[in-house]
């Protein structure tokens, strides 16, 4: 009886110290790994930037210069961030809305929206983060489609763009084969930064702190 304790404790006690042993193992592998994964989202996110707006085009650091817009004032269902591109001299360039859209088919959609400074024009859009369903809603990345280059150049009052919608509802964006939501949720969400963009773009480089030093662009 005492060896069959015995055998059972001993049992007991090499389980917890496994455990232990996995759950420090996951423990360090996290912090290991924590700085890399945050500095290759910060890279990805860099990457973005410059494929929505032209590197040439700004000389500051768009991680030292930007805004939280509140989830109120944009009308949106989260926070988003709005990086201000600036000259090398300090003049506006264009501002980078970072925006999120919950009306995707699988739910929340992330832009990287670029509006021009001067004229209010499209500099670019993409999608950093979506859920959308594969071979169908994901036609949204560029890697897949080349249909978010549609985008570039537009005006709000574009005058060959009558209404900001998919075809399928009246407007002059193309849907996907098989799936439309996806591809509407993208161009409202679109049109939603640039009616912002067309009443407070001005004011949010006014209300920005006073930028680092810029520098030539790399």
């Amino acid at each position: 009886m005492k060896k069959h304790v015995t055998a059972m404790k001993k049992s007991g006690f090499l389980l917890a110290f496994f455990a232990f042993v996995g759950v420090l193992f996951v423990s360090v592998s996290h912090v290991l790994t924590k700085d890399k994964i945050i500095e290759n989202k910060r890279l990805l996110l860099q990457h973005k930037w410059n494929e929505v707006l032209d590197i040439s085009r700004y000389s500051n650091d768009l991680n030292d210069d930007n805004r939280i817009i509140s989830a109120e004032e944009l009308d949106l269902p989260y926070d988003s961030t709005v990086y201000l591109a600036r000259s090398k001299s300090g003049e506006p360039v264009a501002a980078i809305f970072r925006v999120t859209t919950l009306e995707g088919y699988s739910g929340g959609i992330t832009l990287l929206v670029g509006v021009n400074y001067k004229d209010k024009h499209l500099t670019g859009v993409r999608v950093i983060e979506h859920q959308e369903t594969p071979g169908l809603g994901d036609k949204i990345e560029v890697k897949k489609s080349d249909w978010i280059l549609g985008f570039k150049g537009k005006f709000l009052t574009t005058p060959d763009v009558p209404s900001w919608a998919v075809k399928r509802d009246g407007g002059e964006f193309d849907q996907f084969t098989g799936a439309t939501i996806t591809p509407r949720a993208v161009v409202g969400l679109v049109e939603h930064v640039l009616m912002y963009a067309n009443t407070h773009l001005q004011q949010l480089f006014l209300e920005a702190p006073t930028p680092p030093k810029t520098s030539e662009a790399q």
